[in-house]
């Protein structure tokens, strides 16, 4: 199978059945969304076109392929727009990953609202149904941290028809199905996973209604309560009002069966960028050689939104296909012998199983703030496929470079530790404890830091066994809701007192559609509506980063600054427990 097509001299045909607009460039890789989904409906019978990273200052662009017979499926690409543009402290970034050479400018701010703009421009009302990160946590009003403000539903701002959240397949193929059909998009109101705009609820079976836009977008404690409706309802339909209609939120689409998983992964992907780019793409290469081995995540933290967007069960690929899989890979030209990951959200959660007999809670997570006693632990699944993946001829080493739930990972026998240490690590294993203060932790939804430290510890001890030098490099966030400026200090001294240095620190980034971000913008805990310290001032964010890099000099005013403001004087002076000299 060929490249879907990317003009319409290549489809053969006078039309195509959909087209797809991506804010990416065009990568036939399972982990690039427009081709998982463009050769999810040409294997299901529909023609498809890829506009990707059109020149969205005109609509002739959008044109390349006429109207399109059933519709236009629409994505900023595989990040949210804005967060693709600018940094934590709101300044342009340098480089686009997704982008032919890493180059900037490819894409426009609030991507999904411009290109839906054009297509309008250009068709009028032809079927348009949003889909991919940017609208997924976009699907209601929502703090938006750019504007400062809150805006309504992408649904409203964009004008399209109907919106995708979650992973797509499903929704999407039912969504063809009906317009195939003759229904009219505005009668497609009933597809799990999506959501739809309606004048009114009288077709809207059951569905809670939640405080309004007008509402949230004055009183934060309503902004709690509607995000608690929108993340946790996960039975009925939820409304919200926005300023002209309801965007209603249908139930999440059904987890995806091992079956339906492995035809989507057992596709004919190429694992290359579209040869009509001259240079790379960078994320190819962080992808190129690695296999998604599920969907889900049942860690529940806060500043993430992988609960609000995937949802926690676990969808794993079977055994064979993910073995068929690396096959493929060692047949290509310039595989080394090296699968750089075997993973999802969080790798380890491979073969994980919730054994409630009532179904799955709406508890984001089965872990904190203890593990749920219907959590089946398993990491045999996972270690089987290790070690048979480490046996094809051809691989030399399979690494693990997704997320480790480090507490997770010692509810078992130390199995899994022993092969991680033994096998998977390329020197230095990532971990996220993210902070040491417990106070910053609970907020975080994260174990205290005394489970990190037994972690490293047992992990050392295997590698010291097996005479390996590897080592942990953990990652550490400032300014997230819950840290205050002495907690800051308290993780300064953590990384004094263990000798890490970081390399870059993480800032606290409000991303849409997560509890941290919705902590951020109300001051408090949407579950518990309890206040939550916010650092919120460019000032103190600078001292708290500066803080976890301290020995930098060029952060010695900030972290002068930092210690006084805290009344930590006695970390000032020339003795060895000091941060800074005087």
């Amino acid at each position: 199978m060929n490249f879907l097509p990317v003009t319409m001299s290549e489809t053969g045909a006078d039309e195509v059945d959909f087209v797809l607009v991506t804010g990416d460039a065009y990568v036939d890789h399972p982990s690039f969304a427009s081709a998982l989904i463009g050769r999810w409906l040409l294997k299901n019978g529909y023609s498809v076109g890829i506009v990707a990273q059109p020149d969205w200052h005109t609509a002739r662009d959008f044109m390349r392929f006429g109207r399109p017979r059933l519709g236009f499926l629409v994505s900023a690409g595989n990040m949210d727009s804005m967060v693709n543009l600018y940094t934590a402290s709101k300044h342009l970034r340098k480089s686009d990953a997704y982008s032919p050479g890493g180059r900037t400018g490819l894409r426009p701010k609030r991507a999904s609202i411009v290109y839906t703009g054009r297509i309008r421009e250009a068709y009028g009302d032809v079927p348009v149904i949003l889909g991919g990160i940017e609208a997924s946590l976009r699907r209601f009003a929502h703090y938006d941290y750019w504007d400062d403000a809150v805006r309504q539903s992408i649904l409203a701002d964009s004008g399209a028809d109907l919106l995708v959240y979650g992973m797509g397949e499903n929704p999407v193929l039912q969504i063809a199905e009906a317009l195939d059909s003759g229904i009219r998009v505005s009668d497609v109101i009933y597809v799990k996973g999506t959501c739809y705009p309606a004048k009114n609820l009288s077709r809207s079976y059951e569905a809670a209604a939640g405080p309004s836009f007008a509402e949230v977008s004055k009183d934060r404690e309503k902004y709690c309560d509607a995000y608690i409706l929108q993340s946790d309802e996960r039975r009925n339909p939820v409304a919200q009002m926005q300023r002209d209609f309801f965007v209603v939120q249908n139930p999440p689409a059904d987890p995806l069966t091992v079956e339906q998983m492995d035809r989507i992964y057992d596709m004919d992907f190429k694992y290359r960028a579209h040869p009509s780019y001259t240079e790379k793409i960078p994320a190819l290469d962080e992808v190129k050689f690695s296999i998604t081995s599920q969907r889900g995540c049942i860690g529940g933290c806060a500043y993430c939104s992988i609960y609000f967007h995937q949802g926690k069960q676990i969808q794993p690929r079977s055994e064979k296909s993910i073995l068929a899989e690396a096959v493929k890979m060692t047949e290509m030209r310039d595989f080394k012998g090296y699968i750089h990951d075997v993973g999802g959200p969080t790798a380890n959660f491979y073969g994980a199983r919730c054994k409630n007999p009532k179904g799955q809670c709406v508890k984001s997570s089965c872990l904190y703030p203890s593990r749920c006693r219907y959590l089946k632990v398993n990491h045999t699944d996972y270690v089987n496929v290790l070690k048979k993946l480490r046996t094809l001829p051809g691989v030399k080493k399979v690494f693990i470079r997704s997320g480790i739930r480090y507490d997770y990972a010692m509810m078992d026998d130390g199995a899994f530790i022993r092969e991680l240490a033994a096998h998977h690590v390329s020197g230095q294993l990532k971990v996220a404890p993210e902070h040491v203060s417990d106070g910053t932790l609970a907020v975080m939804g994260k174990p205290g830091i005394l489970t990190y430290k037994k972690f490293v510890n047992k992990f050392n001890a295997a590698s010291k066994r097996l005479k390996l030098k590897q080592y942990i490099l953990p990652y550490f966030m400032s300014s997230h809701p819950g840290c205050t400026l002495k907690d800051a200090v308290a993780l300064a001294e953590y990384m004094r007192d263990t000798g890490f240095s970081p390399n870059q620190v993480q800032d606290f980034y409000p991303t849409p559609g997560t509890i941290s971000t919705c902590m951020y913008y109300t001051g408090m805990d949407p579950r518990t509506k309890k206040p939550v310290y916010v650092a919120r001032s460019a000032t103190e964010k600078e001292m708290q980063r500066a803080l976890l890099q301290y020995k930098l000099p060029g952060n010695r005013a900030g972290v002068l600054r930092a210690l006084k403001a805290a009344g930590r004087e006695d970390l000032i002076g020339k003795e060895k427990r000091c941060l800074i000299n005087e």
